[in-house]
């Protein structure tokens, strides 16, 4: 230890091949694995007291690993980035996120909805088999070590390069913080960034390398809430009532520019200060750019199986005595949160007319005012832009440096989607540099 305080700790020349890891993730961990396991000596960094934290929390209700769905229908889930993404989840899909759950002792099963899951349900046995992996791999995990950018000088541009300089040695050189305050300085012939995006910030994601990357230079789209509930200007009445109740088997739709249009399917969860659920969560791009837009109304379609003249036609036969409730509840089988919903949308009142009570069925208008915090998402999109990385995943400004995860600028539904490409792009970013060290070592 020097007089500054700070560990040394950079390899002698000569010495085995060697990785950084920063993130101890599904993808930083499974980039660890498969460096280590072509030989390469890693080190993984992270700052919480413990690695997959976010693995674990999402497996407490059900681990749902990937899913079962064919490449022509699970691809587009990843919206824009699909084509970019699409390489490495043909290297790296579904059939091998569940071969390698099996390798570490999990069969997965698919359940009735396509998704797939553990055969113990739980994330615990699939990561405590998977760090017993790593450790025999010979991979090192430090923990409680924030990353706070990099050791050498040249990092900070002094010397004329200027920042987000294309620099080779320094972007290998990181820095590291423990609780303490001790800091210690780590290189490595290469370095792979994993530290997820901003959502969760109790497990680790916080987002808070996206200043670092900015300052060398690397273009990095805003951090935005995704798979996350909304905000909606409910009643008094109608929030106290139906929070927590579901509103089952609907359609939302986000109608945007040029009459575009994003619809999904399923229940969707009414909450004091909004509307949750996977449905919700499938077309929370297309709310947030009509939030961008100005206005965001989110249509509910409490029968998407019907349609108008059908709802009309049973909606005509009503008796003289019956109540709307007792209507709408022996005509289409609406409940109390369904028929509420259409009160609200005409603040107390129904139409009076059968085909324009049925238009409304179709189409209740709900105004969405915003997403819930990004700290109450699921997920994150935004991040590293695509033109920052060339196909194996390495930062361009930054040679001998890969990312993976979700600090790459893709967004996914919940289903599996978001742990799969996870994995993909760990894999994928593990092969690139173990390309980038092959030729180094070719000199």
């Amino acid at each position: 230890m020097g007089a500054t305080g700070v560990v040394d700790e950079r390899p002698d020349q000569g010495r085995v091949q060697t990785a950084v890891v920063v993130g101890g993730g599904p993808a930083g961990l499974v980039a660890a694995e498969r460096l280590a396991g072509a030989g390469v000596a890693v080190t993984v960094y992270d700052r919480m007291p413990s690695v997959a934290r976010k693995l674990l929390l999402a497996g407490h209700g059900g681990l749902n690993i990937t899913h079962s769905e064919g490449m022509d229908r699970f691809l587009p889930r990843y919206g824009a980035s699909a084509q970019r993404l699409a390489p490495m989840l043909a290297a790296f899909g579904p059939d091998d996120l569940r071969a390698w759950c099996a390798g570490l002792g999990e069969e997965t099963f698919v359940g009735s909805s396509g998704r797939v899951f553990p055969r113990s349900f739980r994330a615990t046995p699939l990561v405590r088999a998977w760090l017993a992996r790593l450790g025999d791999l010979g991979v090192r995990i430090e923990k409680r070590q924030r990353w706070t950018g990099w050791a050498d000088a040249d990092a900070d541009s002094d010397d004329g390069a200027g920042v987000g300089a294309r620099v080779e040695g320094p972007s290998r050189a990181l820095r590291f913080a423990d609780a303490d305050g001790h800091v210690r300085e780590v290189s490595a012939d290469v370095v792979v960034l994993a530290l997820g995006g901003a959502s969760w910030p109790r497990l680790g994601s916080d987002g808070g390398w996206v200043e670092l990357l900015a300052e060398r230079g690397v273009a990095v789209a805003p951090l935005r809430a995704a798979n996350v509930g909304v905000c909606v200007d409910w009643s008094a009445a109608f929030a106290d009532r139906f929070q927590g109740t579901p509103l089952k088997h609907v359609q939302l739709t986000v109608r945007g520019r040029a009459g575009a249009a994003a619809s999904v399917r399923g229940d969707a969860m009414v909450t004091r200060s909004g509307l949750e659920g996977g449905p919700v969560y499938a077309v929370g791009a297309a709310i947030r750019a009509a939030l961008d837009d100005g206005t965001c109304v989110l249509e509910v379609d409490l029968r998407p199986d019907q349609d108008v003249d059908q709802l009309a036609a049973r909606l005509g036969r009503r008796r003289p005595k019956d109540s709307a409730s007792t209507w709408l509840r022996r005509a289409l089988g609406l409940d109390p949160v369904a028929t509420a919903l259409l009160r609200e949308a005409g603040g107390g009142a129904l139409p009076g007319e059968a085909r324009e009570v049925a238009a409304l069925v179709k189409a209740v208008p709900v105004t969405v005012t915003a997403t819930m915090p990004i700290d109450r998402a699921i997920s994150t999109a935004g991040g590293i832009v695509w033109s920052e990385v060339d196909e194996r995943l390495m930062l361009r400004r930054l040679p001998g440096t890969f990312v993976a995860g979700e600090m790459l600028d893709w967004e996914a539904p919940t289903g599996g989607y978001l742990l799969q490409a996870s994995f993909a792009t760990g894999v994928a970013a593990a092969r690139g540099a173990l390309e980038w060290l092959d030729r180094e070592a070719m000199g």
